[in-house]
């Protein structure tokens, strides 16, 4: 009875041995080994090639990553998806696309593909709903704040971090006098969407709105925040203040000049960004930089959140390993590779607060203290008109700034620009 008890055992031994292996090679199974993957995404959102061999070898599946501009990807998609055709099988799908997408049918919905805990976990990805339907998972937390050259304000005796516009204006002011740098503000007028932003951003700093509850403009006044936030560009453009060759640069150029030490403020700096301009091996001024609120003339500081997130279009070749590119972005080791490699901030908050505890989030204290300060652009969700109108801000301010038009001529041609795309 023994023996028959000990080889029973022994045989079940056996078979749970057999069990756990084969349940060893199920996870180790690869279901998408020897895909290929198509991404399309902007420089910042390209992954390093050490980082996609690890998604190689996690998955099986081959990526083949393309990048463009931010304003060529949306061509890209409109242009491809108007003809039926997928751009790539998982695509940069920028917050302000939502509305014109989502109304569209282009991207298919997330919903049921991920876990409920992760999805609390990235609370911006409230922002890529359309009608209940989640058409993108974010991959950066962006928003904005003042990212500044200490150095270059102690050259010039400027003891802290202006708080108000009119003490950046001054702070540029000495800093251009004492020769410190020729064109101490940093920002793009030319015709691309990081110079609406950047007023969007600015027209909150001056205590102001775009719209109220139903799209009226509140910009066309001289005493509204919007109205103030243009003349602050165009006079300090004027006054020497900003390079003139912004008219012909977009939001990453500006980040260049930065990294150079040829700006001082860097004033609609991404926060994610901070960590690139630290960086020695990518920055020049890795030791100087640092970042305060956004300045403000209530004395509260505002800021808005643009997140840029990963979507899926419904005709994509391959969307399960899509999904599993999502999933993989989601990682928090990946986001904190992403965070280290390409300055984008992570949107899960419980790997934000992993960096901050640990100490690896530069200026952590005021990017938290910002973030919880930031706002969304439309309150009720972006509008499926607002590519067009944002296309019409962006060539407003850059006439407005080469001096082809007023100021108010070029609000006004906003408003109507507002007006003409919400009635299509």
């Amino acid at each position: 009875m023994k023996r028959r008890t000990f080889m029973a055992a022994l045989a079940a031994t056996a078979m749970l041995q057999v069990g756990v292996s084969g349940a060893a090679l199920a996870d180790d199974a690869k279901p998408l080994d020897g895909q290929h993957l198509s991404v399309l995404l902007p420089p910042w959102g390209t992954f390093p090639k050490e980082m996609t061999d690890q998604f190689t070898a996690e998955t099986g599946v081959a990526l083949e990553s393309q990048t463009l501009g931010w304003d060529e990807i949306h061509t890209k998609i409109v242009t491809s998806m108007i003809a039926n055709t997928a751009p790539a099988s998982a695509t940069e799908v920028d917050w302000s696309w939502v509305g014109q997408f989502g109304a569209a049918g282009w991207y298919s919905p997330l919903n049921d593909d991920f876990s409920e805990d992760v999805v609390k976990d990235v609370p911006t990805s409230k922002i890529f709903n359309y009608n209940g339907k989640l058409l993108a998972l974010p991959y950066n937390n962006d928003f904005r704040v003042l990212i500044y050259n200490k150095a270059q304000l102690e050259k010039a005796g400027i003891k802290q971090a202006p708080k108000t516009p009119d003490e950046l204006l001054e702070a540029a002011k000495a800093i251009k006098a004492a020769k410190i740098v020729d064109y101490p503000i940093g920002l793009p007028l030319s015709a691309t969407e990081g110079t609406s932003t950047t007023w969007y951003l600015l027209t909150k700093a001056f205590g102001g709105d775009l719209f109220d509850k139903d799209f009226k403009p509140l910009f066309l006044d001289p005493n509204s925040g919007g109205y103030k936030a243009l003349n602050f560009e165009v006079q300090a453009l004027k006054d020497g203040l900003i390079d003139p060759s912004a008219t012909g640069l977009k939001d990453v150029d500006v980040q260049e000049l930065f990294k150079s030490g040829k700006v001082t403020f860097d004033v609609a700096g991404w926060a994610g960004n901070l960590s690139v301009y630290a960086d020695p091996s990518k920055s020049q001024v890795a030791n100087d930089v640092s970042a305060a609120l956004m300045p403000s003339t209530t004395g509260k500081t505002r800021t808005i959140g643009l997140p840029e997130a990963i979507g899926i279009p419904v005709s994509a070749e391959n969307p399960e390993a899509a999904k599993a590119f999502i999933k993989w972005m989601l990682k928090p080791e990946t986001q904190i590779n992403s965070y280290n490699s390409l300055g984008n901030l992570p949107p899960r908050l419980s790997v934000l607060k992993q960096l901050e505890e640990e100490g690896k989030l530069t200026n952590g204290k005021v990017l938290l203290a910002q973030a919880a300060s930031v706002e969304p652009l439309f309150a009720d969700g972006t509008p499926g008109w607002y590519p067009e109108f944002s296309s019409a801000v962006s060539a407003a301010i850059n006439q407005a700034a080469k001096g082809q038009v007023s100021v108010e001529d070029a609000l006004q041609q906003i408003a109507d620009a507002a007006q003409s795309a919400s009635q299509q």
